[in-house]
């Protein structure tokens, strides 16, 4: 028996439905990009596994598709001198032998890779948009999956406050756009480092951040759990306390922090200072659908962010973050281009889709089937003429397609229907022989007569009443 077919885990197919929704989120943000002066890359699916390795934490490169190299990917391996190591030294020793390349983890890390390959080409600031899927070995659930489409716009090689004024207002300007509701959580990785200053751990801030960065998954508890894990007194467990009890408004959450760092920390503060000059600069701005929040325990785990970090979550469906991002001011320095600053953002295309899918919020024009007219089959014969009134319609901008073969009108006609096809052209002996076309309008039922000669002009349908 044949084997019955599935995805790959963390996979999915797409139909036409589907396709068409994803295709309008992905409308709505390129034109806003657009709008915001972004200029759209591609960059492949592979990367030398030594571009991705090592920008992500250790959890990022747990995480990463690694690819089998091609042919005898064992030859230059000393099996001898592996089976003398131990069982888990052996499978790192080994990994350099079969895998060279991965699948990309997201979009931020190749285009540090590109912008340094074409520094030589590239006006500075220079802002980019990509739209293309990622892959993670991560483990399938709602809202996770193994591959997915990220949605991205950076700029490299300016320091200004001002772009993260404006990856403010493109959040807002498109969760707007999609009739989301959405909360904004900015923070800023100096505050973290000053965390880490304040409970007296400065050497181990990333340790730090990643447990932090778990405090919506696990809560409180979790994070002091994994923090002594970690190899954190309990000393600097309980002092970490404070900071999650800093909840309010944003303006009671950065004094709370001042006064954590005044005297104890002078690059928190200087964090602070920045995220209190971005919420001034943001105040007068609308903001739609979108509010502006500051969680001091946002931490984003991926080592590379330098200064203020963002973090998206959908006010109305209970889900992960659907867009995050933030500064990284020497990312392009892992590949031999120092100090060169960025910043960059995230939008969530699967992640939206689910938010918008599961409150129904999708435009009612999408429901069209993408075909407007089917010309009925009525014969060889009648071709000739079928030929030309399909290519009339569509010259004059109306998606249409010939009935492949010349079945019974009530088959065809079904198959209008099952499509959404709206309507249905019959040229047969009887219109042929008066040089007009019946016109079916499927929604009511209703037939109107065209000349001929009218329909192949490309206007047969202007006076036709809505389907």
């Amino acid at each position: 028996m044949a084997e019955k077919p599935t995805n790959a885990r963390g996979t999915r197919d797409f139909g036409p439905e589907v396709v068409l929704r994803r295709r309008y989120l992905q409308q709505t943000l390129q034109q806003a990009f657009e709008r915001y002066g972004y200029r759209p890359i591609e960059t492949p699916a592979l990367e030398n596994l030594k571009v991705l390795e090592g920008k992500y934490g250790e959890e990022g490169d747990r995480l990463l598709f690694r690819i089998l190299n091609s042919g005898d990917y064992l030859k230059d391996a000393s099996l001898a001198q592996l089976a003398a190591l131990a069982p888990e030294a052996q499978h790192r020793a080994l990994l350099p032998h079969i895998t060279e390349k991965a699948l990309r983890y997201d979009l931020t890390v190749p285009f540090a890779r590109y912008v340094v390959q074409h520094q030589h080409t590239l006006t500075l600031p220079f802002k980019r948009y990509q739209m293309q899927p990622v892959w993670r070995a991560d483990r399938p659930q709602k809202g996770r999956y193994r591959e997915f489409v990220q949605c991205d716009a950076d700029v490299v090689g300016s320091r200004s406050l001002v772009h993260e004024v404006e990856f403010v207002q493109l959040y807002a300007e498109v969760f707007t756009a999609l009739g989301l509701r959405v909360t904004l959580q900015v923070n800023h990785r100096k505050v973290l480092t000053g965390m880490a200053e304040v409970i007296g751990a400065p050497e181990r801030v990333v340790d730090f951040t990643v447990a932090l960065d778990k405090l919506d998954k696990i809560g409180e508890a979790g994070v002091l759990a994994e923090l002594a894990q970690r190899g954190f007194t309990e000393a600097q467990c309980q002092a970490a306390t404070a900071f999650f009890a800093l909840q309010g408004s944003v303006e009671t959450a950065l004094a709370g922090l001042e006064a954590a760092f005044r005297g104890r920390s002078e690059t928190g503060l200087a964090g602070v200072a920045e995220l209190r000059q971005l919420v001034a600069w943001v105040a007068p701005l609308p903001l739609g659908t979108a509010t502006l929040a500051l969680n001091v325990t946002l931490a984003r785990g991926l080592n590379y962010y330098t200064g203020c970090i963002f973090e998206v979550k959908s006010d109305e469906v209970t889900l992960g973050s659907i867009g995050g991002g933030g500064r990284y001011d020497d990312l392009t320095g892992l590949f031999g281009l120092p100090g060169l600053s960025g910043a960059g953002i995230s939008f969530g295309l699967d992640r939206i889709y689910d938010v918008v899918d599961e409150l129904g919020r999708w435009p009612t024009h999408l429901a069209t089937y993408p075909v407007a007219v089917l010309v009925a089959n009525f014969g060889e014969a009648y071709y000739p003429t079928a030929f030309a009134l399909v290519r009339a319609l569509r010259a004059a901008g109306h998606s249409a397609e010939l009935y492949p073969e010349p079945k019974k009108l009530a088959k065809q006609l079904e198959y209008a229907n099952k499509c959404g096809i709206p309507y249905v052209l019959l040229y047969g002996e009887a219109e042929a022989n008066h040089q007009e076309v019946i016109v079916k309008v499927l929604a009511t039922g209703n037939q109107v007569r065209v000349p001929l000669a009218e329909m192949l002009s490309g206007k047969g349908l202007v006076s036709l009443p809505a389907a």
